[in-house]
């Protein structure tokens, strides 16, 4: 069973569903269905932010009982790959929604051509000869108009003729182009002329060479959505300026459909990449092993790293969705998984820095087990047994020689309790003689302590977990951090660019640590508590057989929750 979402914050604001309700009560979609789609292009894996996306499009259709499509906008066919279209399509049915109608806007490209030579008749598009340079030259400024391209009053002949050719492959790539005739003097520079078709040679990767001429997505887009019925085209707020040309487009094609486009703010956490373009570099350029490194913002990246479906939909709910940008604390993102977890993940203990510790009093070939709670917070959870022996590890960090007031763990003629089993004190410290490193402890301990409590009442401040040498597991540990120590790693000033920003520390290896037994073949993407050390998944890629790769997902400090309610307002 799910975790339920904290009443607290279970209905954040969602203005799209305002508008939505305030249309359905004036009658507007009597009879119909809503009908949204999310359209990614197939140029790279979805991240964080398209999480978001796709959360506001399939809840959406969810809560008002319509329709959802995914729809890869595929229309730029030297960026796309076939690689992209099956990782997005497992990122959404992993996040737990399915698609009503799975389409392609290569599916299109004859209708799209059709709607092109439709505004071509009608004198509404014409074919340019300017380069690429030069149009941008004509589009003017944001505080001067654009000057009208020379081949602008082509005749509709001739502009049939030249488009049929550049369709037939007459001419070279950026050669000619395709352009709406709107207005070159408008205060939005989207409405200048825009460029609606190009040339360009590349093979495509469901439609192979058969074109050599593609739309541009703002002509393309609204098509898409006349053509699939959809009721509300929602997008991001980067393209609130361009909806004056998709309703230009929506108005002019002579299509039934009349889609109407909302923009959302988009989603920015801190110390988080949101760029396809610049998340492609990291990978082309070795800075992480791949796409679904766990340092990733990525959905491969975030599963990889032991996030679940529920943790990020939680995380996108609480956010709401606004139309005024804003940047949420990365610490938001970190509670949702902890929430999570902690009903969810079971409680193991492992070493992750190993110390030997040798109780003297101990049997020599004795060992015996010991009853865990596998999590306090679920009781269908139940029991597992831990091996006890003579020679244990515990963490480094649990002992020190000298420690300063307030230490309560271990240190030498003080008793500490070892999670389930016996309390035990530390008699004598043994060092590297070259180094002067502690590299083993000799301990005693009380047998009448078993379970973790004194018959004579004697209490203990202290209790370290560890693990029993004779029966542990050796394991690799990933202790994953930040990738960027800026919290905007998109600012670039002073010279500065995001790889400037990248976290040198964002990962450590431990190579020689010490699990329990029950781990030995833990399935990969299982997740644990690793008792006061944080939250592990089992690393899906390098985790063999006998051999375990864990990541950490989040430690257990959680800055979140000790906000009040007016700190949390600021970061989101």
């Amino acid at each position: 069973m799910e975790p339920q979402i904290n009443e607290e914050i279970q209905k954040p604001s969602n203005f799209i569903h305002e508008i939505i309700d305030q249309e359905i009560e004036n009658g507007k979609y009597e009879g119909k269905r809503i009908h949204t789609r999310f359209p990614p292009e197939p140029n790279g894996y979805l991240h964080i932010g398209h999480a978001k996306a796709i959360c506001i499009d399939f809840g959406t259709a969810e809560k008002y009982g319509g329709k959802c499509n995914l729809r890869f906008d595929d229309t730029n066919p030297s960026k796309e790959d076939v690689e992209y279209v099956e990782s997005i399509k497992e990122d959404v049915k992993w996040l737990g929604f399915n698609w009503d109608g799975l389409f392609y806007a290569s599916e299109y490209f004859e209708t799209m051509y059709d709607c092109a030579i439709r505004l071509i008749k009608k004198g509404m598009a014409f074919v340019c000869d300017l380069n690429a340079d030069q149009i941008r030259e004509y589009r003017g400024t944001l505080t001067e108009p654009g000057k009208e391209s020379p081949y602008r009053n082509r005749s509709v002949e001739e502009n049939l003729d030249l488009f049929e050719r550049m369709k037939a492959g007459e001419f070279a790539d950026g050669s000619r182009v395709l352009r709406a005739k709107i207005d070159m003097a408008s205060p939005n520079i989207n409405m200048r002329d825009p460029v609606i078709y190009r040339i360009l040679r590349a093979s495509h990767h469901r439609t192979g060479d058969k074109w050599c001429i593609y739309p541009m997505y703002d002509f393309a887009h609204p098509i898409e959505d006349i053509v699939e019925g959809i009721t509300h085209s929602l997008c991001s707020l980067e393209f609130e300026d361009h909806r004056p040309l998709y309703d230009w487009v929506v108005n002019n094609v002579d299509l039934e459909s009349k889609p109407r486009q909302i923009e959302f703010a988009r989603l920015n956490i801190t110390y988080t990449m949101m760029s396809k373009r610049k998340l492609l570099a990291l990978v082309k350029e070795g800075y992480v092993s791949g796409w679904n490194d766990p340092r990733m913002p990525t959905l491969s990246g975030l599963r990889r790293r032991g996030y679940t479906p529920w943790s990020i939909r939680n995380f996108c709910e609480r956010i709401g969705v606004a139309k005024t940008a804003s940047t949420v604390d990365i610490a938001l993102l970190e509670h949702c998984i902890r929430e999570d977890l902690n009903k969810s993940a079971h409680r193991v203990m492992a070493v992750l820095r190993p110390l030997k510790v040798v109780i003297d009093n101990y049997p020599d070939n004795q060992s015996e087990e010991f009853e865990a709670e596998n999590n306090p917070e679920d009781p269908n959870a139940g029991f597992r047994k831990v091996p006890f022996s003579k020679v244990l590890y515990i963490e480094q960090d649990d002992f020190m020689e000298e420690p300063p007031k307030n230490y309560f763990r271990m240190s030498p003629g003080r008793e500490v309790r070892l999670k389930n089993a016996y309390f035990i004190k530390c008699d004598k410290v043994v060092k590297d003689e070259a180094t002067g490193e502690i590299i083993e402890l000799h301990c005693s301990y009380d047998p009448e302590t078993k379970g973790g409590n004194a018959p004579d009442g004697r209490k203990v401040k202290g209790t370290i977990h560890w693990v029993s040498a004779a029966h542990c597991v050796d394991a690799e540990v990933r202790l994953y951090d930040n990738l960027f120590t800026n919290p905007n790693p998109s600012e670039e000033k002073d010279g500065l660019e995001f790889k400037d920003y990248l976290n040198s520390s964002s990962l450590e290896v431990l190579r020689d640590c010490k699990v329990e037994p029950s781990l030995v073949n833990a399935p990969a993407g299982s997740k644990y508590q690793f008792l006061r050390m944080g939250y592990f998944c089992v690393d899906s890629v390098d985790s063999k057989e006998g051999v375990p790769v864990f990541n950490r997902t989040v430690g257990l400090k959680d800055t979140w929750a000790k906000l009040s309610s007016s700190e949390r307002a600021k970061t989101t």
